[in-house]
This record gives C-alpha cells, sequence and structure tokens, in this order.
C-alpha cells in the first residue's frame, strides 16, 4: 500500500510538473516575441540617432555653402539666356540688350505666373532687365 501511494504521489508530481512545463515552453514563446519587438525597437532607435545626425551634418553644410555663395542674381559668370527664352522674347520685339520691364510684362502676358517667373529669373541671372 505504501507503494501504491508512493506511485500515485509521484504521478501526481509529474502530471504537475508537466503542467508547469507546457506553461512555461507557452510564456517562453510569449516571452520571445516581446523581446525580438523591443529589440526591433532599440534598433530603429539607433537608424533614427544616426540620421537625426546625418541631417545634422548636411544642413550645417548647406548653411555655410548658402552663406559663401554669391546671390545668384549676381553672377557674373552667366550672360547668356535659354534659346527658347530668346526665340519668345524676339518674336515680341525684344532684343538681346537690356530688357524694360515694363515691355517684358507685355510679352510674357500670354504665359502662366509660373512660366513669367521662370523667364523673369533667367534673364536676371543674364543681366539682362534694366
Amino acid at each position: 500500500m505504501e507503494e501504491k501511494d508512493m506511485a500515485e504521489r509521484l504521478e501526481a508530481a509529474t502530471t504537475l510538473l508537466e503542467r508547469t512545463l507546457s506553461w512555461l515552453e507557452e510564456r517562453q514563446g510569449i516571452l520571445g516575441g516581446e523581446v525580438e519587438r523591443i529589440s526591433a525597437t532599440v534598433e530603429a532607435n539607433g537608424r533614427e540617432v544616426e540620421l537625426a545626425e546625418k541631417l545634422a551634418v548636411a544642413e550645417r553644410k548647406i548653411s555655410e555653402l548658402r552663406a559663401a555663395a554669391v546671390p545668384s542674381h549676381l553672377n557674373t559668370q552667366r550672360r547668356t539666356v535659354p534659346a527658347a527664352t530668346s526665340e519668345m522674347l524676339s518674336k515680341h520685339g525684344i532684343g538681346d540688350g537690356p530688357v524694360e520691364v515694363r515691355a517684358l510684362d507685355a510679352a510674357l502676358a500670354g504665359l502662366s505666373l509660373e512660366q513669367r517667373i521662370a523667364v523673369k529669373t533667367q534673364l536676371l541671372r543674364a543681366g539682362a532687365i534694366a
């Protein structure tokens, strides 16, 4: 009888250990997924820091270059106007010399606002607007 009690107690302990083991395995799977998500988040944050540093360096370089650059309307190297702009202006009787703003506005009246701005910018770069 004592052996039977001992066998029942061992069987009960074995059953309890099996339940505990399966519970631990389930918990391990859940925790493993959480750890993977946490590590992925940490890696992403590290990448964000790296990108933020690179952005700061690039912005600093841009600021330095802008400070050192000569404004485009003062650029004396380029004195030509694109061929399409020259053709369009010559159709309206505006020549190669300095262009009066009133005559230019009249010639550009048929263009959209963006196109007028582009043409005036090209003429400013070339130093052709009087």
